[in-house]
Order: C-alpha cells, then structure tokens, then sequence
C-alpha cells in the first residue's frame, strides 16, 4: 500500500517525537498581481470532489477540497509549482494566494527539516495533489472557483493555467446531534489538518480514488484538566484501556436513522500495541466493532472502535437521536481507547466521500493537542474562556464538551 491505512495513522504519529495535532489555520493571502507568462503549462488540474461551504469552531466558513495536479512536460524541463491563487466566481482579486515555500503546506506530508522548497516539483507524469482549507472573506459566497497556477520551469520559463475551475456543491452540510455525552472531548486529526492520517490518506478501489474520511474526527476522553489518562506512564505501552478517561464512555446515534451495517465480538486492544497493516482497506478490516448509521438521503454515519460487547443494535433497526448504540472502546486499528466518527456518502468505507457535518451545540474550550494530555501530573489549562457553540463543525484540536 502506498499509503499509510488511515484509521492506524494515529497510532504511528504517536509513536513519532514531537507528533502534534495541527491547528487548522486560513490560507495565507498574497498579492493578486501575478507574473506574466511565457507559454501555457503543460499540466492537467481538476477537484473530483465539490466542496461545501460549512462553518468551523472558528467562526470562519471554510472549504475542504483537493486539487489533483498532473504534469505532462517534457522529462528534460520539468516544472515547478511557484504560485497558487483562487478567485471566486469572475472576481480579479484572489481571495487567496499562495506563493513559494508556503505551497509545500498544501501538501498532505510533513514538510522536512531543513530550508523548505521554494515550491512544489511536479515530475513529467505524475501527479501531486494539493489539499485546501480555504477560508471565506466575509460576505463572499461564491458558486465555484477559479484557479491560476504559475510554474517554473527548469529552464527558467514561467508557465500558466489561467482557468481551472472547481464547482461548488449547494447542499447545506448535515446537522448531527453530538456522537458523545458528558465530559470533555478532544478532536485529534480531525478537519482543517491536510497532513492527518484522516483527511491525508486517500483510498483507491476499482479505479477511483476516494476520501472516506475527509471530515473525520478521532474523539478522546478528557478529565477537567485535559487530560486523557488517569495515570502517569513512564511508556504509554503500559497503559490499559481503562487507564483511558474516554474509554467505556456512551456512544449515540446522532440523528434518528436505520442501522445499515454493525458488529460486536472483537477483542479489545492494548494502547499502542504493534497492529498489522490490512491488505484491504474496509469497515471490516478497520473499524473493529462499530455501527454504520443511514441518516439522511445519501448521509451515513460511521462509528469505529466500539468496546467489545457494548453494541446495541443491529443490522434494519431504527435508532433515534440521542440513543445509546455502544461505547467507546479500542479494537481494530486503533492506537488508543477513542471513538471514531466520521460522515460519508456510503455505508461502505471504501468507494466513499467524506462530507462536512455541523453539532447541533457543544461548549468550546480552546485547542489543545494530544501529546500535552498523557500526563496527569502536569496542568494542561487551556487559555481563554469557554463559549457555547451551535452548528459548528469542530476542528483539529478542539477541546469541547457535549450537552
């Protein structure tokens, strides 16, 4: 696989120094003055996915999408990514432009140490994909997008594609109950961080490339002073799952909705245990015991991890908001006690498109990251004050709590 599987991307990252959870943040805004071209870049771009305009803790209107590059330029002259600018609509200012080393931002990798590239290189023949967390000028909403890409060659030419387009899906983003009751809960890998073992790990199926869980949020328990575990470990190794403040907590259907697929009896994991990677890429290999929810026309909610023996329900039952369908436990790929919860436009895991979802209403604490919440012994307080939230989709990092 070329791929790291994305439900055991978590795990990895917690064994890597310094592994952190990234802050979802705006596009940086250039000059919207662009540099004359001398030909026309030999390169196909196109998004296979229409973003929704949807609202982050944050209070920004953000869009999630990616741009797929490919280069067909000539082996001896390949070219190199310098500027990204994104117009709405038939505006000639951009309301976002992206320019040299900050380009290497939209990549789903970790950028390596050392003076970054000024740049991306696209080899003759391959494909990078750029993914976009764009945030909306106030009073701007537009109908598609505009996209300029300004190369440099290895010769030194300055190319351009003036006109690549992207539509923008009207479909209001789908409002959920909270998965979680009670407690603080922090949002790792969750929306807005391009490099998560989420949104960052593309699954391939028969020919199509899909992003299952664009939008999906892996939730840990908190205890009042943010933290996940109730003791302190010289290794997290030696932790049990009910170490974990999350684990063995309600799991609830977030809308009222038909039980499309479900399963129980797999045994629960040890924290940050060796796992094998799964040749296929499925709820089955994945999820461990889980519940997928049908909850609107074209909208399923997936529920992964589940505590071995905690599954209430099963396959053709209807669920109601706010019932229990298990609890949170660590089975299949999972590094950790957590819940993971994503929305999609299938049951299945393969083959499907994350879509954006907004919580009816949940307390905002701030942002924190997961690796400052493994020791009990050190206060964790988070700086500013709480607020109450609704219809919000929470971010990478997000401390909050549900009613």
């Amino acid at each position: 696989m070329s791929q790291i599987p994305s439900l055991i991307g978590w795990a990895l990252a917690m064994a890597l120094p310094g592994a952190a959870s990234a802050q979802p943040a705006p596009m940086q805004t250039g000059s919207s003055l662009t540099p004359p071209a001398n030909h026309q870049a030999q390169i196909e771009a196109r998004t296979s996915f229409a973003p929704h305009i949807v609202t982050g803790s944050d209070g920004h209107r953000h869009l999630a999408y990616e741009l797929r590059i490919t280069s067909f330029q000539s082996d001896d002259n390949p070219l190199k990514l310098t500027r990204l600018a994104i117009f709405s609509d038939t505006s000639q200012v951009p309301m976002a432009a992206i320019e040299g080393a900050a380009l290497q931002g939209l990549l789903n990798r970790a950028q390596a140490k050392g003076k970054p590239d000024d740049g991306v290189p696209i080899g003759s023949g391959l494909t990078v994909p750029l993914f976009l967390w764009l945030s909306l000028p106030a009073g701007i909403r537009p109908d598609s997008l505009r996209h300029q890409l300004t190369f440099l060659t290895a010769k030194g030419e300055i190319e351009q594609a003036d006109n690549v387009r992207a539509t923008i899906d009207k479909a209001a983003p789908l409002r959920i109950a909270p998965p979680l009751r009670g407690g603080r809960w922090l949002a790792v890998e969750g929306p807005g961080n391009a490099q998560s073992h989420h949104w960052g790990s593309p699954v391939a199926i028969d020919g199509k490339l899909t992003i299952p869980q664009r939008f999906a949020i892996d939730w840990f328990g908190l205890d009042g002073g943010n933290h996940s575990l109730r003791h302190h470990y010289e290794a997290l190794t030696s932790s049990v799952d009910e170490d974990w403040i999350g684990y063995g907590k309600d799991v609830l259907a977030v809308a009222d909705g038909v039980v499309v697929d479900a399963r129980d009896g797999i045994t629960n994991g040890k924290p940050l245990r060796p796992f094998e990677t799964p040749e296929d890429l499925t709820a089955r290999t994945l999820y461990g015991n889980f519940v997928v929810l049908a909850i609107a026309p074209g909208a399923y909610a997936h529920y992964a991890h589940l505590q071995q023996g905690s599954v209430t329900v099963r396959a053709g039952e209807h669920v109601r908001r706010g019932e229990v369908i298990g609890r949170v436990g660590q089975t299949g790929s999972a590094g950790a006690p957590h819940l993971h919860f994503h929305v999609s436009d299938r049951p299945s895991f393969e083959g499907s498109e994350g879509l954006p979802f907004l919580i009816d209403g949940f307390t905002f604490y701030g942002r924190g990251k997961i690796e400052e919440s493994f020791d009990p012994g050190i206060p964790h307080p988070l700086p500013g004050e709480p607020s109450l939230r609704k219809e919000e989709l929470p971010l990478d990092g997000d401390v909050v709590e549900f009613p």
